[in-house]
């Protein structure tokens, strides 16, 4: 789960990461006051869960009051990258003399986080990294050993930085903190801003969170209505299982996402189009293939749905238990058709075929997408 950047800064303030004087507006109206606590010039920010907003005008500045409740109305009448602005954040205008750019995330080779630090920031990190080593250093941390601040501060003198400058290494040392505080897969500051009077401000802030820690996260939770407007999305992402919408209207339910996405590829290599995505991860039971049932059976836009299982540890049966369970309750009047293959599979073809399921027994995923298209040729 993305938080929207003020709400980023909010928990980097927390953590003592300095951040510029800012209020949140939800409507014109409330930009005068708003302006009233923030010393002019200001940077008005389009709040939306996408980047590369100030490539698409998603940033505006004003010097006065009047501009900037002419820039505001203008930002929230916009479409940033598909999402539509319903708050904008007003922030005091800084002054930068040097920027820079902090971040922790996973490295997905080793799985463990990774620190990173450039002396170049506001820009492209990943070409930073390739094409200017120098100015660029990252870091794998260890999760039991952690991350000191004795580490920040050889990172950043291994960058040259020196004297005020070395104010980064204990951003740097929050920043990992908030990661792991917050069980995220990314937290990043781009650009880390020294003004002209040489004071340290995160201008802009990053923080996403795994989804599967969010019942570690009350208060983060309550948000999400805030962040989607698909209600599956919502009820998915609070049962942990992995859901998008997609433009099609053959349901689809994988167990794994790399299972998953071949399903959709192979469907529409027949001639047809996913209307989701939706991989229950590793831990199958019949409750959770019944609210995977239940989900995507509330798509009204279905013609029909496939079900593609592959059960190493988790036993198929209870997968197969949780299917019926779903399809009796809601008496679905689409098509049908389940792959299922692993654990105790025969047990399990057992049970869907007495509940006049059908199951498709081959290895093969492309006789269960043939079988589903001729049923609802």
């Amino acid at each position: 789960m993305r938080l929207f950047e003020y709400e980023s800064k909010e928990v980097f303030r927390e953590f003592g990461i300095p951040v510029p004087e800012r209020s949140i507006v939800n409507s014109p109206d409330e930009v005068v006051s708003a302006i009233e606590k923030i010393p002019l010039p200001v940077a008005i920010k389009a709040q939306v869960l996408v980047g590369g907003r100030g490539k698409v005008w998603g940033v505006k500045f004003a010097s006065s009051m009047e501009e900037a409740v002419t820039q505001t109305r203008m930002l929230m009448t916009k479409t940033i990258k598909g999402h539509g602005v319903k708050c904008v954040l007003i922030e005091e205008k800084l002054d930068a003399k040097y920027e820079y750019y902090l971040g922790v995330t996973i490295d997905h080779l080793s799985g463990k986080p990774i620190v990173m630090i450039s002396t170049e920031g506001g820009v492209d990190i990943e070409t930073i990294a390739m094409k200017k080593t120098k100015a660029f250093l990252s870091k794998k941390v260890s999760i039991s050993h952690g991350f000191s601040e004795l580490e920040a501060r050889n990172m950043c003198k291994s960058l040259g930085l020196k004297g005020p400058f070395m104010k980064v290494s204990s951003i740097l040392h929050k920043l990992y903190e908030v990661f792991m505080k917050y069980d995220a897969t990314l937290a990043e500051i781009n650009p880390l801003i020294i003004t002209n009077e040489d004071k340290l401000c995160a201008a802009d802030a990053k923080l996403e969170i795994d989804d599967n820690s969010l019942f570690r996260h009350p208060d983060l939770e309550s948000k999400l209505r805030t962040r989607f407007e698909d209600e599956i999305k919502i009820e998915a992402i609070k049962s942990g299982l992995s859901y998008v919408r997609l433009d099609g209207n053959i349901g689809v339910i994988g167990s794994g996402a790399g299972l998953t996405m071949a399903t959709i590829d192979l469907i529409e290599d027949f001639g047809g189009k996913a209307a989701n995505f939706l991989e229950t991860g590793g831990g199958i039971n019949k409750d959770l293939m019944a609210k995977a049932v239940e989900l995507v059976l509330k798509d009204n836009r279905l013609k029909a749905l496939l079900v593609n299982l592959y059960g190493g540890i988790n036993p198929m049966p209870s997968a197969a238990k949780g299917l019926v369970m779903a399809c009796k309750r809601l008496k679905p009047r689409i098509p049908i058709v389940v792959k299922l293959i692993g654990n105790e599979q025969e047990k399990a073809w057992d049970r869907l075929e007495d509940a006049g399921i059908p199951v498709v027994k081959s290895i093969q995923t492309e006789r269960a997408v043939e079988k589903l298209m001729r049923m609802i040729a």
